[in-house]
Order: C-alpha cells, then sequence, then structure tokens
C-alpha cells in the first residue's frame, strides 16, 4: 500500500485560513460509510444525527502556547515548537531556521541551549527554566504551517476547544473546533451521553510521512489516559462516537491492548479492523497524511475520496479550521 495511493486534489482556496467568525458555524458532510451516500449539512445539527443512548467521547486535552520566537548571539531569529516530553527523555523542540549543536538562544534573558540536532527540523534542547512554563510564559499559538500566518489574540481563543483542560498538547483536537456549551447541551437533553479522555497531540501530527510504502511508517507516540467513568459508558453505550482522530486512536488503542493509559503509538489505515469506534466526527484531511487514512481505514478510501470530491465542488473548507464530516 503506498502513500501516493492516498492523494487527491486540494485547491489553495479551499484550506480555511482563518477559524469563522462564530464557533459551530461550519459545515458538516455525513458520509454513509457502508452505501457511500452524502448529505450535506451544519455542525451545529450534530444532535439530529445521533441518538438517546449514543457516547459522545471528547479529547480534554489543552494545546500550550507553545510557539517561542527566540534569538542567537548574533541577533538572528530562530522560531521554536515545543514538543511533547515524556517522563525522563529530553526536551524536543521543532525549529525553523539553520541551528546547530551547542547554540545558545535566549528569550526574555532565559538561555535554551540546543544539545544535539536530530534531523527533520527536531532538536534536543534544555533550558534554565522548563520549556512548558516558558512558553505558557512568552509562547503564542502553534498554528499549523500551512496557515502562513502568525497567530493573533482571536486564535489563543479559538485553537482551543471549550472544554480544553489538561495542558500538554503541540496542536489542536480540531474535530472539536466548532463544538460549542449550546450544542453540547442539546445533546445531552437528547439523552446522547458525554464524556472525555486525553490525548496529548504530539510531533506525529506535525512530520509529513517520508516513506513510499504506508506500512513502513512509524507514528511517534503519544501521552493518553481514558478515565474509569469514560471506560464504563463505552461498555454500556448504543453507539460510541469518536470526536476526532485523536479519540479514535485512542479508543482503538484501548481496544487492541487494553491499557486505560500510557503512550500511544497506533497507527490506523485501511485493513484496520476497529473494535470500539462505531461513527467518527473529523475534520477533512490533508492530501497523503496518517490522518486522512485513518479516516481511509473507517469510511473506505472510495467512499471517502468521493466525499472529498463532493467537498471540493461544494466549496467545504478544509483542514483545522475548516468544515467536519460525520461518517457514520
Amino acid at each position: 500500500m503506498l502513500v501516493s495511493d492516498f492523494n487527491y486534489d486540494l485547491p489553495e482556496e479551499r484550506i480555511a485560513k482563518f477559524p469563522p467568525k462564530e464557533r459551530g458555524t461550519t459545515r458538516l458532510l455525513v458520509l454513509n460509510r457502508q452505501t457511500g451516500e452524502t448529505k450535506d449539512s451544519y455542525y451545529r445539527n450534530l444532535d439530529e444525527f445521533l441518538n438517546p443512548g449514543d457516547l459522545l467521547v471528547l479529547n480534554d486535552t489543552r494545546v500550550m502556547q507553545s510557539r517561542l520566537f527566540c534569538t542567537l548571539p548574533d541577533g538572528r531569529e530562530r522560531e521554536l515548537v515545543v514538543l511533547e516530553k515524556h517522563g525522563d527523555e529530553p526536551q524536543r523542540v521543532m525549529y525553523r531556521g539553520k541551528l546547530h549543536d551547542g547554540d545558545k538562544l535566549t528569550i526574555n534573558k532565559h538561555i535554551i541551549i540546543v544539545n544535539r540536532i536530530l534531523g527533520n527540523g527536531i532538536a534536543e534542547v534544555e533550558s534554565d527554566e522548563p520549556l512548558a512554563e516558558l512558553a505558557e510564559k512568552f509562547g503564542t499559538v502553534p498554528l499549523p504551517p500551512y496557515l502562513h500566518r502568525d497567530a493573533t489574540e482571536d486564535d489563543k481563543k479559538r485553537y482551543q476547544t471549550v472544554w480544553a483542560k489538561n495542558m500538554g498538547s503541540a496542536a489542536a483536537p480540531t474535530a472539536s473546533l466548532n463544538m460549542t456549551e449550546e450544542l453540547l447541551e442539546r445533546l445531552r437533553k437528547k439523552g446522547v451521553i458525554i464524556k472525555y479522555l486525553t490525548l496529548h497531540v504530539g510531533l506525529g501530527t506535525f512530520l509529513p510521512m517520508r516513506t513510499d510504502n504506508v506500512e513502513d511508517h512509524h507514528m511517534h507516540s503519544e501521552w493518553f489516559h481514558i478515565p474509569e467513568d469514560t471506560l464504563a459508558a463505552i461498555k454500556n453505550a448504543h453507539r460510541v462516537v469518536a470526536v476526532g482522530t485523536t479519540v479514535a486512536r485512542t479508543l482503538e488503542y484501548y481496544g487492541k491492548t487494553g491499557k486505560t493509559s500510557g503512550e500511544d503509538d497506533i497507527f490506523i489505515y485501511p485493513g484496520f479492523e476497529f473494535k470500539v469506534v462505531d461513527a467518527l466526527v473529523t475534520n477533512f484531511h490533508a492530501p497523503k497524511s496518517t490522518v486522512l487514512m485513518l479516516a481511509s481505514a473507517f469510511a473506505g478510501w472510495e467512499h471517502l475520496h468521493n466525499a472529498y470530491d463532493h467537498a471540493v465542488k461544494e466549496k467545504y473548507n478544509f483542514l483545522s479550521y475548516g468544515d467536519s464530516m460525520f461518517i457514520c
């Protein structure tokens, strides 16, 4: 199975560069994964497609203000994105511009030392204060590189879910960005059960696939935790509806291993047998990406590709700030 098999034509004008003026006003393309039939709707109408007894699972991670602008001793600026830290492993960053082993960077008089360049724009660093704390003090929103712009004050609020709680993600669980408290309340009144888990979105969300064969790609691990009340709700649910690929990966890792906390490196692509997730809310993903392959595994590539063609034709907006799909 080749990475190039999961390609499609994404016009630049279909990429949402900014969040919608009002949260929750984006569109929703409903895809029946058995028949391939599609229906055009709106995200705010998600409750129309869920039933009493369905379980909606949300990711309660909180995005770090992990984009730091630092300077070298000669005044040249370098951009760092603080990556998730697992246990006692060295702190890592993604960087833009040239860096070398031993370089010293400063940000508001704090020192960051480059210990080792790892390749692919990743470096191991150490600092006089924990990087997570520096990021919260001096950082800004780590918007996806394809937006080609700096974060605004609006992004600080909108590139975060309304329920974000547990700090640790390098990127947002974007399928949830258009979920509102009003919609959640309507879902509860309808009898939909809402529960949470945590998966800190990490390095894997930034890195392109560098292998020709899908099977040769190795996913970077990400920390997760599924609370007991969520596990109990899964066992009694009519349908388990994952909001986002982060939730889908976490639930299926649990389904595969039985683990409820730790490091998750599951890679889901066509041929994968889903054991937990019955329906999926997800955004429109970039060509040849791991998240597109997960959606393909769930819906079938032919059905998904046809749905994407429809979405392009009907001028849906794609990627993080764009419209969404409900695959059921």
